[in-house]
């Protein structure tokens, strides 16, 4: 980075992002600061904060009456008339820093873990791949927390979860978001359907609900354990009779039971008809897919690489995308990491499936990314960096990835 006609006060490097502080040699009293990728000035004068991640910046202005920021310009230089100077950019990283918007012409790239426990190793499989599908194609590649369940999420397993991904070779720009800080705007979005009564209340239990699945002669519209539709036509009456019961309601979805179709890039062309699904849970916590599909527009994230098990869910997202006119994303949903049952990997069924876990049999962070480019059919390597030229989905399979025989009791991945 190069800065022509002011002073440079300080630089820092934030989790993967590079950071300049800049100062007007006439602001003695102004400071600046730039974090991850974000800009923000403070004091008077000619303050200037720019963050640089990748071949992008973000510049912050303080000195009138009024702030103005530029964000995520694509420049070699850029003039500032308010302070006189010049400011030249050189950013030697391939990635750049994603804007908290749905206007990104940029593709990007994310990986969305729960921070309920460490990361196991289907999750790190999958981080791997959503990774590499961004730095392939020079595309931004961004890490969200999603940790709407408020009682099993923690810093703790958030920190232990981004410091699993650093050891074995993956990188993120600007600053880690978490869906805990963002409930206005699901609450916006939710508001947005209600207006439009494309919304109800729903009393029912999951015992109920599974009890009228079960009785009932014929499957309801959508996925296996779609919604049977109890509330759906629910009177003034009946929803006050509930209430007075001290049942709290969750929100969902009138869907009108369409099919709705996508190509996953793995696995071809998907289709599945739409259920009734959760808007916000009867806690007041907003549901997952509403919830993802909010940042994943705000975000601009363009394709979302996760486990297959979430394969079913993508027509609902894909209507919620469409309900709310919000773009929709490209799709690759990759295999799962499996046991020796055929069992997706969990933790509670006892086998050694985290980083600590294998750590505490001797099996080093080493060994894991190993194991991870192994399983990836890419070819050998010795990190995830040299794997970026030949990344090809067509060579993932489609097929469930067996754990590494350390994971059962044996002493090598």
């Amino acid at each position: 980075i190069s800065v022509v006609g002011t002073s440079v006060s300080g630089g820092a490097t934030v989790g993967g992002a590079s950071s300049l502080v800049v100062s007007s040699a006439a602001d003695t009293e102004g400071g600046a600061s730039a974090t991850g990728g974000g800009a923000s000035a403070r004091g008077g004068g000619g303050s200037t904060g720019i963050g640089c991640v990748g071949r992008s910046a973000s510049i912050a202005v303080v000195g009138m009456a009024a702030p103005h920021s530029w964000q995520n310009f694509w420049f070699s230089a850029m003039s500032i008339p308010q302070l006189g100077h010049t400011i030249g950019l050189d950013c030697r990283r391939s990635s750049g820093p994603v804007p908290d918007t749905g206007h990104n012409d940029r593709m990007v790239g994310r990986f969305a873990p729960s921070p309920t426990g460490a990361l196991h190793l289907g999750n790190l499989r999958t981080a791997a791949i959503a990774w590499l599908a961004a730095r392939s194609r020079d595309a931004g590649f961004i890490v969200r927390m999603e940790d709407l369940d408020r009682h099993q999420s923690s810093p703790e397993h958030e920190r232990s979860q981004l410091a699993d991904l650093t050891v074995i070779g993956i990188d993120w720009d600007g600053e880690v978001v978490r869906q805990s800080e963002r409930f206005d705007r699901y609450e916006a979005a939710i508001e947005r359907l209600v207006a439009r009564d494309l919304a109800y209340e729903c009393f029912c239990s999951r015992r109920e609900i599974r009890e009228e699945i079960e009785a009932a002669a014929q499957a309801p519209h959508g996925p296996p354990g779609a919604y049977p539709g109890t509330c759906r036509e629910l009177g003034d009456d009946d929803r006050a009779r509930r209430r007075a019961e001290g049942r709290r309601p969750a929100l969902r979805l009138r869907s009108d039971h369409r099919v709705v179709g996508f190509t996953d890039r793995l696995h071809g062309d998907v289709e599945a008809v739409v259920d009734d699904v959760v808007l916000r849970r009867n806690d007041g916590v907003p549901a997952y897919n509403l919830a993802v599909v909010v940042d994943d527009a705000a975000q601009g994230i363009t394709e979302v690489v996760r486990g297959a098990d979430l394969l079913s869910s993508t027509p609902r997202q894909i209507h919620l995308q469409e309900l709310l006119e919000l773009p929709r994303p490209d799709y690759l949903h990759v295999p799962l990491v499996v046991d020796a049952d055929g069992e997706r990997l969990a933790k509670r069924r006892g086998s050694s499936v985290t980083m600590p876990d294998l750590a505490a049999r001797g099996v080093g962070a080493d060994d894991v990314v190993a194991w991870l480019i192994e399983s990836l059919g890419l070819g050998s390597a010795a990190s995830l960096d040299e794997l970026v030229e030949r990344f090809d989905v067509a060579r993932l399979g489609a097929d469930p990835v067996p754990a590494p025989a350390v994971t059962r009791g044996d002493t090598s991945p």
